[in-house]
Formats: C-alpha cells, structure tokens, sequence
C-alpha cells in the first residue's frame, strides 16, 4: 500500500510479501556490492580461508584474491570465478563460499551496529541479531531504509508485531539501514501539550473577561 505524500527522492511504502522481492536483482539471484563480504573456506587450505570484504573494483580485499570478482554480478558467477583462480592451485578445488551482506540496526535496540549477515536472513532475524526491540522500542514502527533499482532511496514501514502481513520475513539487502522507531509516550506527547492549550485558553479568556470588567 502506498502512502500518497511522497517526499523528494525518498518514497514512503509499506511493504507487503507481494512486493516483498521487488527489490531483488533479475533473476532471483543476489549480487554483492563493495563493503559486502563474503565467507570462503577452502577444504585443508586456510591460508586461502577467511571472511574477506568486497573492495571498491568489486574484487575481494585479500593478496591472493586481488582478481577475483565477487561483486556486481550474480552469486553464481562470483563462485565460478573463485572456482576458476582456485583450479590454478587444485584439479577440482572443494570449497564453500557464503555471501554475507551488509545491514545497519539502530534506534530502539540493544545492540546498534553495522552487522554482515546472510542474504536470507529476515529483516526480523536482522532487529533480533541486534539485541531485540529495548522497552521504548515500537515494534510496530521499524523502518527500513533502502535503495531501490532506479538507484533512489526509499523508506519501508514495517509491524514486526503484525504475522498476518508478514513484512518482518521480508529478507535483508545489502545496504539496508533498520532503523526501530521509539513508542510514543502519551501522557508526555499528547496529553501534556494538550492541557498546555487549554491552560492558555483558559487564561486568554479569563484576561480578556478582566479587560471587559474594567471597561465596564
């Protein structure tokens, strides 16, 4: 469902398990971007084992990798090409190799950070990995902030508390800033501020009947 008011370059959605993968590469398939990691271990060779950050040019941040491409093309291809620089070293190298993408949890948790975790991971799984929601967090208001495929950043509300929607399954992308808004506290936001209006009514009235008196 779209929320009419749109802001510059920044639109405002909810999102539903419809438009769940909208953002998601053609294809199904996710694509690492500069920043992402990814975790490769390579059977009895740790020296060629680790979790390496994607570099700017896309390749992995390590000596021995310094040509492989990992970033801006699908997954698949990013393991074939480690399986290629590997084959100079092995006939038919065993490896495993796990993409870990970048998200920011902040606001209203335990543990605010810039966290790498995996493409599957839900956007839930991502508030839990922080630590959870703290008491002021509003479960109901987590807001995601993400770039969509015209390169525009957008904001996604999401109800961790609502399972019918679902939303909260909706999985990460790299880039995602999850940001849990704080409970509105009532009595300090609505209630306060209100008796303040009546309070200046009231007083503007008792003036102006003062003024009326000593007219009179």
């Amino acid at each position: 469902m779209r929320i009419p008011v749109l802001l510059p370059l920044l639109a405002v959605v909810v999102l539903s398990p419809a438009s769940a993968q909208e953002p998601r590469p053609a294809g199904g398939q996710s694509m690492l971007t500069p920043g992402d990691s990814v975790r490769v271990v390579v059977w009895r060779k740790p020296e060629f084992s680790g979790d390496f950050v994607v570099a700017p040019n896309n390749t992995i941040t390590h000596p021995l990798y310094r040509s492989v491409q990992v970033g801006g093309v699908p997954f698949a291809t990013a393991e074939a090409n480690l399986r290629r620089f590997l084959s100079r070293f092995e006939e038919n190298p065993e490896f495993v190799m796990e993409p870990l993408v970048r998200v920011a949890v902040s606001g209203e948790v335990d543990r605010p950070r810039v966290y790498a975790l995996r493409p599957e991971t839900t956007i839930a799984e991502a508030v839990a990995t922080a630590g959870g929601t703290t008491e002021l967090g509003a479960r109901n208001r987590v807001r995601v902030l993400r770039l969509d495929q015209a390169g525009q950043q957008r904001e996604v509300l999401i109800d961790l508390n609502d399972p019918v929607e679902g939303a909260g399954l909706t999985p990460v992308l790299s880039g995602d800033q999850i940001i849990v808004d704080r409970r509105r506290n009532f009595f300090r936001e609505v209630l306060v501020p209100a008796l303040g209006i009546i309070g200046s009514i009231a007083s503007l009235g008792l003036l102006i009947d003062r003024v009326s008196r000593q007219n009179n």
